[in-house]
């Protein structure tokens, strides 16, 4: 039976990130009733958050606990027998472990499955059509824009695929209060993404030149926020980390590395620049000033051409000079960051959407586009990577085995971000 208006909806979050972490707990808020505390879940792996890392999202006040993909769904299978079904499945993950879980959910056999939402954490500029048909087969595929439910829609319609699951809302972490300058503060927050730009030249350079607008403008506080410590993982693997490229300079005193709570460190940002972080959408909705560089070229791979017809592309030469690029508003409403009070009613159609499919006697079948019939060159090897056997006997997790695990995690964690970029530069020499 559905979940009655009298009960609370039990939701689950499965997340790969911190970034994805903090949108799938957002989202599960906004689709479902404002104080639905969702169960937590994040998978172990290379890109596994630390505490610290999850604290720093501010998503949520409990902590999600950390499984494998297979421990995720006996807990779904569990959680029916124990008479406290998961309502709706909320699967913040990577397109190809969407379609691993989707699968898993569907072998599951359950009495009755959960509602089944999925999206993406920010802006879509890479691999738009395979991410978009890996998560074929949710209930629900968020856009998180006009812009992108247009695009999204046009994918699955182009192949032939059921694209009634596209539901146009917003990203679920805008919010603050409007920008206001305040006397005597000007600060200017870079926000840094793991790997864009990618190569480390490019990254020394942005590094250099962010340290020398602090030296030509010494009363202006120049902030260089990060996401992760060296050692720590993120959304992306960082193979070279401004913390150590900063070694390598004498920044001036007004120049500062920042970490902590995206909108915390918005509240004090008079102007905000950055390659493509999704960032720029959360200050340009708290109308903060806002600059897309194009130092490093406005290219797919640095995510900028995204921001194509924005009018917020610019250089450091600008900024250097005191100009600061004003936004075009038919773009910012296309994109969902428009003020004007819009964004309070984003999600109700994705409400709505989850409410039609809860009050079902029962979900539709998962029914995702790639299968055996239409993908058996591309499928088996993306299940098979994932390797979700739920019928295998779980684990004893005693004390030492998580003491061991952890152990392991930190010496894989140091040969990804610490070993094997140095053996990758020393086999270009």
């Amino acid at each position: 039976m559905p979940a009655s208006s009298s009960e609370a909806v039990r939701i689950a979050v499965l997340a790969d990130s911190d970034t994805r972490w903090k949108w799938g707990a957002l989202t599960a808020r906004r689709i479902t009733a404002a104080d639905t505390e969702p169960h937590g879940f994040v998978l172990r792996g290379r890109a596994t958050p630390t505490a610290r890392q999850l604290a720093e999202t501010g998503a949520s006040a409990a902590a999600p606990r950390e499984v494998t993909g297979a421990e995720f769904l006996r807990e779904v299978r569990d959680a029916e027998v124990r008479g406290e079904r998961y309502d709706v499945v909320v699967l913040a993950l990577v397109g190809g472990t969407v379609r691993a879980v989707l699968q898993g959910l569907a072998d599951l056999g359950l009495d009755r499955r959960p509602v089944i939402v999925t999206g993406y954490v920010g802006v879509v500029y890479e691999k738009l059509a395979d991410g978009l048909l890996l998560r074929h087969g949710a209930d629900v595929v968020l856009a998180n824009s006009r812009h992108d439910a247009e695009r999204f829609r046009a994918v699955y319609e182009g192949v032939g695929a059921d694209a009634g699951s596209v539901v146009e809302a917003a990203l679920p972490f805008l919010g603050g209060a409007p920008h206001r300058r305040e006397e005597g503060r000007d600060t200017l927050v870079f926000a840094a993404q793991p790997s864009v730009p990618v190569t480390r030249n490019e990254r020394a350079y942005v590094l250099e030149r962010l340290v020398r607008h602090a030296r030509l403008h010494p009363r202006r506080e120049v902030l260089l926020k990060l996401r992760s410590k060296p050692g720590e993982h993120t959304t992306h693997l960082e193979e070279h980390p401004y913390q150590r490229l900063v070694r390598d300079l004498d920044p001036p005193a007004n120049f500062r590395l920042v970490y902590g709570h995206m909108g915390e460190v918005l509240d004090r940002t008079d102007l905000l620049v950055t390659v493509s972080s999704t960032a720029a959408l959360e200050a340009l909705h708290r109308r903060i000033p806002t600059a897309i560089l194009t130092d490093c070229g406005v290219r797919e791979v640095n995510g900028n051409h995204h921001f194509i017809g924005s009018g917020l592309l610019t250089s450091f030469d600008r900024l250097d000079r005191g100009e600061v690029p004003q936004p075009d508003e038919e773009w910012l409403s296309r994109q969902g960051v428009a003020a004007g009070g819009s964004y309070a009613s984003a999600f109700d159609a994705a409400r709505t959407r989850v409410a039609e499919l809860l009050a079902r006697p029962e979900p539709p079948p998962i029914s995702p586009y790639y299968t055996a019939e239409t993908a058996p060159g591309y499928l088996p090897g993306i299940l098979a990577r994932h390797r979700l056997d739920v019928t295998a006997p779980p684990a004893r997790d005693s004390g030492l085995r998580r003491i061991v695990r952890e152990a392991a995690r930190g010496a894989y964690r140091h040969g990804v971000q610490r070993v094997a970029p140095v053996v990758r530069r020393l086999g270009e020499l």
